[in-house]
């Protein structure tokens, strides 16, 4: 068996553009979809076009036809779609659906990843208004490719570090504060940090890997198990600076979400089941699921203290 013939849709974002770069540097023949929507944004192009230096092939197709996303899947064995799901950037998750039709006409594609990448939404029924739209869309989303009997694997890549180390998860920034940190509660409740890059690698380590066939892979990194207060003093530790520390009750943190317009009141509920719930680590992985660094031990995934040196 070849390596399978990759096709990345929203290869221009945030983890799309990653997941080209660790396809192309594992050695698949990777595909990305361009779609004529870009319009005049000339960096989503220039982006496509580094990609076709790099070695990759531009597709054109649109989610408004139907046959050019047919035509794009026919050529490839594997789909991975990384649009985007946050609503400070752009909420499209259930265009998805369309790529879903195509792949079950096309009836050739090996394994499809849907834009999964955050939280388990299998896990969060429970979540809070308005942030669980996120999660009921991408199970919408889940219900139809099960449906269709398309093959799957869905990766639970929970917090990416470029939005909440570089920060020590301080809601509405991306840089380290100075001078005080806001705890969440007592700041120990246990959390799963990624690197991006790694993310990327773990994902296509996985799509012509038997073993997490119809299955969830939960990126988990057992050295990057751990809590704000942790994540803060390894901070302190690199900085040799102490930062004060206020501690936000439960109910505060939630009282807060009025101040918010719909894409921080989204954050604050999600937040809140991150850091108070501890939603990403309060389970065991059991059946019907995989953790990435276990089974790709190869992967010298990057370590929260070391991801953070670039901000010093």
């Amino acid at each position: 068996m070849g390596k399978s013939k990759v096709l990345v849709v929203g290869g221009t974002g945030y983890i799309g553009r990653r997941i080209v770069k660790a396809s192309l540097a594992e050695g698949h023949e990777t595909y990305v979809l361009q779609r004529p929507e870009i319009g005049l944004d000339i960096d989503k192009l220039q982006i496509l076009l580094s990609f076709k230096k790099q070695g990759a092939h531009l597709i054109e197709g649109s989610f408004n036809d139907h046959k050019s996303l047919v035509d794009a899947v026919k050529q490839v064995d594997v789909v991975i779609c990384t649009m985007s799901g946050v609503h400070f950037r752009s909420h499209n998750i259930l265009l998805q659906l369309k790529l879903v039709e195509a792949i079950k006409e096309a009836g050739n594609v090996k394994r499809f990843l849907p834009s999964e990448f955050g939280m388990d939404p299998a896990r969060m029924g429970h979540a809070l208004e308005p942030g669980r739209v996120t999660f009921d869309e991408k199970m919408v989303v889940r219900k139809a490719i099960e449906e269709a009997n398309i093959p799957f694997t869905y990766v639970i890549a929970n917090c990416f570090a470029g939005y909440f180390v570089g920060n020590l998860s301080q809601l509405g920034r991306l840089t380290p504060p100075k001078d005080k940190v806001y705890l969440y509660g007592d700041g120990n409740v246990k959390v799963a940090f990624t690197d991006e890059e790694d993310v990327a690698t773990y994902t296509i380590k996985a799509i012509d890997d038997p073993t997490t066939l119809n299955k969830t892979l939960y990126i988990r990194p057992p050295h990057n198990i751990l809590t704000q207060s942790e994540l803060i003093q390894k901070w302190e530790t690199l900085t040799g600076n102490k930062l004060d520390k206020i501690s936000i009750s439960a109910d505060d943190f939630l009282a807060s979400m009025k101040g918010f317009d719909l894409a921080g009141q989204v954050g604050v509920g999600h937040f809140y089941h991150i850091f108070y719930e501890g939603c990403l680590t309060n389970f065991e992985i059991g059946e019907g699921s995989e953790e990435a660094s276990k089974l790709y031990p190869q992967v010298e995934y990057t370590r929260m203290e070391d991801y953070m040196k670039i901000y010093v």
